[in-house]
């Protein structure tokens, strides 16, 4: 809707544990805050969401996670350590990140992953979250993990099988994303640019419903692909380092904060169940079911309209 406008200020936050998060700022540096939580994880934000955002009404943050996009150091680099990469240690970076922006609320948006993370930032500060958007509704449970990662198959059982095939066979029958995050770490390039691309194939499969085909898309790119694999197979094995249901437990805590829940009715990687579930367990937030839709959110498809609609609501 508004022009991508160039941000007026950013910079390297020091969050601690030798991290430093990038961040950026655009539009009206008076007016109305809004932070975007970038999916993935690991992908990192993207430029597209300032023309969602009209540049004279809103501070639009955009903010690297820990490893990810501009962040240092990068976990595209096996020799980074991912022991201070936790969902707690991304909270936490937000608001410290919030501090450092002098901001006292702000307006939280942030779809997949990344509406995991503003879900369980918002639960830990409620007081500082004004109203909340998520497009394609995640809580990071086992059972979302283990869908994604292996329930799937009976969709895909020509991608799957492939999937499955690429780790030991001793690992086949556990958790797969943890089998992957381990040849992900081997000292072998070779290993871990064969699972960074066995990964990548059924993550793209799961994503756009099937069509694996790396060409034009962020997965064609080695490093990319591997900073993603890494990422994703690091918190996806460790069930995101929350407890099984915390989200649903603590959905009470954002009582009074608006929402606009978005969710396609298609989403493959990403079943309605979860967000309706949420819609019930949060009485402010408003469900928005897109029978057109799946997991992507591409310019000018429905998806896209009902978020510039969310955001239009809580100018």
């Amino acid at each position: 809707m508004y022009p991508q406008v160039e941000p007026y200020a950013q910079g390297m936050l020091d969050v601690g544990d030798g991290q430093r998060v990038h961040w950026e700022a655009s539009g009206n540096p008076d007016g109305k805050p809004a932070c975007v939580f970038h999916g993935g994880p690991g992908s990192g934000s993207h430029p597209r969401w300032r023309e969602d955002f009209d540049p004279d009404h809103w501070n639009l943050i955009l903010w690297d996670q820990r490893g990810s996009g501009q962040s240092t150091p990068s976990v595209a680099d096996p020799a980074t350590s991912m022991e201070h990469n936790t969902t707690q240690h991304l909270i936490d970076d937000a608001e410290k990140l919030r501090e450092h922006l002098d901001i006292d609320k702000w307006l939280l948006a942030g779809g997949s992953w990344g509406s995991t993370l503003v879900l369980a930032y918002a639960i830990q500060h409620p007081t500082r979250v004004s109203e909340i958007i998520i497009p394609a509704v995640t809580t990071s449970r086992p059972e979302e993990h283990a869908w994604i990662t292996r329930g799937l198959g009976m969709f895909f059982p020509d991608h799957f099988d492939a999937f499955r095939d690429g780790v030991p066979e001793e690992d086949r029958d556990g958790n797969l994303a943890l089998a992957y995050n381990k040849l992900l770490n081997s000292p072998d390039p070779a290993v871990r640019d064969k699972a960074a691309w066995d990964w990548s194939k059924w993550d793209l499969s799961t994503i756009t419903g099937g069509d694996n085909d790396f060409e034009g898309t962020r997965y064609a790119d080695a490093v990319t692909r591997y900073r993603l694999a890494r990422t994703v197979t690091h918190y996806w094995g460790n069930e995101a380092f929350l407890e099984p249901n915390y989200i649903f437990d603590n959905l009470g805590r954002l009582k009074g904060i608006p929402g606009v829940l978005i969710h396609g009715r298609n989403d493959f990687g990403g079943p309605l169940y979860t967000a309706w579930e949420v819609a019930k367990r949060w009485p402010d937030a408003e469900l928005v079911i897109l029978n057109d839709a799946g997991h992507v959110i591409m310019e000018g498809n429905s998806m896209d309209e009902a978020i510039t609609a969310a955001i239009q609501r809580f100018r």
